[in-house]
């Protein structure tokens, strides 16, 4: 078995499920779908795993690589705000304001190869091998050192599937999800080819698929099932060759699972900036605003994708309509009617956070004042152009918080989180 150690060096390899339920993987390996995984459950720990606030991969994954919160290393969602502004950016790597764990195990000699890590582009110089994930705009940009680009395209290698065209065809989703597999494995075997100490592979296939066909994997009956269970015969597949290939080299090496958050499926899209223009916290002078650049004087608060509620401060941004020493009353009022909000009887709100108690660091004061954990089957959102509080797109699938999984040879604990895995890895090479 690949736990057995024949000499003094030690390698470490990660496999990255992104947005793999812990529920789903532990029934995927009891029914038999998961043979090879179902074989390493035997041998290690499957712990239950909270994810980032917001439990969205952009954050999760650099808690992940930091170890540490968006206080710290400055990354809050997909899209932030420019400072003094209500002007939206995109935070990329370059804005990532702590060291990433690979960074340190370079300065101790060790070599790491980092395959499809998202909200790692640009891919940046590192002692060994880097080609980032989603969101990767320019391939040329997403690989380091450039001399693998060549091989990665000969390949066939892609980032991620379309998932515009996807959305509109349902056929083209597997298929290009099949050629994004395809491409990943065999980036896989190239790699792994190659010197290294720290090997990581994220498939994020999985996420998009839960994303658009989440029922179908909880419904046999579904026309899509077997796709669904096939995606995840060809993950134990890729699974069980790294638990072959770790065995061979006969090291004191280990084998590593996670994933970045939960999933689960949707019910209803719950849209904040509707909810507080209703409750009276946010206006526009039009019903069309462009963005949040329109607000209108007077709002005391907005919010932001996914779920993240900025109180409209005074000197913090240009249209700041709450002074300082009103802000946690009008926090805490905000989260009261929150708790409150329930749809056809159905409680909507699982707690809300003030951001305090989720962030700590030199950058905390970034971020939002309050972060809104849904019950499951609510999926929050930041648009401005809905006008209902409740609504549903064509997506299927929602993100969850407390059902990330970490698998590992050895019992860390009950209450883990994403961003403590950075120690754990870290740990094997000291």
């Amino acid at each position: 078995m690949f736990f057995a150690s024949k000499n003094k060096r030690r390698r470490a390899a990660v496999i990255g499920l992104d947005g793999v339920p812990h529920g789903l993987l532990e029934n995927l390996a009891r029914t038999g779908v998961m043979p090879r995984l179902a074989e390493y459950l035997r041998a290690g720990h499957l712990h239950r795993m909270k994810a980032s606030l917001p439990e969205i991969s952009a954050v999760s994954w650099t808690d992940f690589m930091t170890g540490t919160n968006s206080g710290e290393h400055g990354v809050f969602g997909f899209t932030d705000l420019k400072p003094g502004s209500y002007s939206l950016r995109f935070p990329n790597f370059q804005d990532v304001k702590a060291p990433v764990f690979w960074d340190k195990l370079g300065e101790m000699g060790k070599r790491s190869i980092i395959l499809n890590q998202p909200s790692t582009y640009p891919a940046r110089r590192l002692n060994g091998a880097l080609v980032s994930g989603f969101v990767a705009v320019d391939f040329e940009r997403a690989v380091w050192p450039a001399s693998h680009i060549a091989p990665l395209k000969k390949m066939g290698y892609q980032v991620d599937i379309d998932t515009v065209e996807s959305r509109r065809d349902p056929e083209f989703f597997w298929k290009d999800l099949e050629k994004t597999c395809d491409g990943r494995e065999k980036a896989f075997d190239y790699f792994w080819e190659q010197e290294w100490d720290y090997f990581e592979l994220v498939v994020t296939g999985t996420d998009r698929l839960h994303h658009f066909h989440w029922p179908a994997g909880q419904d046999e009956r579904h026309a899509y099932h077997g796709r669904f269970l096939d995606l995840y015969r060809r993950v134990d597949r890729l699974i069980g060759k790294v638990i072959d290939r770790l065995d061979r080299l006969g090291q004191e090496d280990r084998l590593f699972l996670l994933s970045d958050h939960g999933f689960t499926g949707i019910e209803q899209e719950v849209y904040l900036n509707a909810w507080l223009q209703d409750a009276g916290y946010l206006r526009f002078p039009s019903d069309s605003p462009k963005g949040l650049e329109d607000i209108a004087p007077g709002s005391r608060a907005f919010a932001l994708d996914p779920n993240r509620v900025y109180v409209n401060l005074e000197g913090r941004f240009p249209a700041g309509a709450v002074a300082a020493s009103t802000r946690a009353g009008l926090k805490q009022e905000i989260a009261s009617k929150l708790a409150e909000l329930r749809f056809e009887g159905k409680k909507v709100v699982r707690r809300v956070f003030d951001a305090a108690e989720v962030y700590s660091g030199p950058h905390a004061g970034q971020g939002p004042d309050l972060l809104v954990l849904a019950e499951p089957g609510f999926d929050f959102k930041g648009s401005l152009k809905k006008k209902e509080v409740f609504g549903r797109s064509d997506l299927q699938g929602m993100h969850t918080w407390d059902d990330a999984f970490f698998l590992a040879p050895e019992d860390h604990g009950p209450d883990l989180r994403i961003s403590g895995l950075a120690p754990i890895l870290m740990g094997h090479f000291l």
